[in-house]
């Protein structure tokens, strides 16, 4: 059987992705009381490739494998052959005969996609440059955790539109979300993923709506979400990055242009003050450590549909 991997949210189809969202409410409810089928990794083993730095996705990865029943394998690309200079290829096929599944946190797709078409296993994305499909995962558990139901909800992102808010824009639309984008000109996200996630809400009733003034944004929005405003290798911009994103800021204005229930959400880690006011991450709207936890129960569930046999899922959206 061929391996499925996971390097961009619409490798999941609709039904697929709410098929993970239900599997990680109940591993969630059952963690401290686990039964046999919750631990499908039994006898198995999983590299956890990490390229980048890693706090969140690193011990959730982790935890999340052992208490599957697996074996996590942790490789600091720092201090292994990967990192020396041996090919992504090479590296694909090797740890292929050694582990049942990959994760890796990397910088560009296209390095996925190589490890993919050279592995045997499934290859998770844990982050790229482009997309951050595991975090948006988890997102979604938490809306859902809180309103009940996605379709018709909707998700006002504010800020870069980086990897974060590609993912937001597929997976929300695949559970029929409105998502929009609030970003300064030229920070955009990629006009390519805004149209596929179009695309994909044409069939869900989801919406992706690019716009500039964050307040408009802001209005009647359900949830408000935002992420750091330079990502790790725009270090040197942070300054010039701080001046063009002030208008971004996740604050008190915000909160109040939205609906009087809204969600407050940020990915962290969180510079506060910055992208985001102490007083709205610490407040009463926020959900944002439930998202945190929720990595690990979303990306246990992602696991258990990569590695169960019969995961082949085929059809609906993409």
């Amino acid at each position: 059987m061929t391996a499925r991997h996971f390097l961009l949210d619409t490798d999941l189809t609709s039904a697929d992705q709410a098929a993970v969202l239900d599997l990680a409410d109940a591993l969630k409810a059952r963690r401290r009381t686990p039964g046999p089928a919750d631990r499908p990794l039994t006898g198995r083993s999983v590299a956890l490739l990490f390229e980048k730095p890693s706090t969140r996705t690193r011990i959730s990865f982790d935890v999340g494998v052992a208490e599957l029943g697996g074996h996590p394998v942790v490789i600091d690309a720092t201090s292994s052959h990967i990192g020396r200079g041996e090919t992504i290829e090479d590296t694909a096929a090797v740890l292929s005969r050694y582990v049942d599944a990959i994760v890796v946190r990397t910088f560009a797709q296209e390095r996925l996609e190589r490890l993919a078409a050279a592995s045997s296993v499934p290859v998770v994305n844990a982050l790229s440059d482009h997309a951050h499909p595991c975090q948006a995962l988890a997102d979604l558990q938490t809306i859902r955790e809180r309103r009940g139901s996605l379709a018709g909800l909707t998700l006002t992102y504010l800020g870069d539109g980086n990897n974060v808010a590609h993912s937001l824009l597929l997976a929300g639309t695949l559970a029929g979300m409105r998502i929009h984008v609030a970003s300064p000109p030229g920070y955009e996200p990629f006009e390519q993923v805004v149209r596929h996630a179009n695309e994909i809400g044409a069939a869900t009733g989801g919406e992706a709506l690019v716009m500039h003034d964050a307040l408009e944004a802001a209005a009647d929005a359900d949830v408000l979400y935002t992420d750091v405003w330079a990502s790790m290798g725009q270090e040197d911009e942070s300054d010039s990055r701080s001046l063009v994103f002030q208008p971004y800021r996740l604050d008190e204005k915000a909160v109040e242009a939205a609906r009087p229930d809204v969600l407050v959400m940020h990915c962290l880690p969180a510079h506060r003050e910055l992208e985001i006011a102490s007083a709205v991450i610490d407040g009463p709207h926020s959900v944002v450590f439930d998202q945190a936890e929720n990595r690990l129960h979303a990306q246990k569930a992602l696991l258990s549909l990569l590695l169960t046999e019969g995961a082949d899922g085929a059809g609906g959206p993409r």
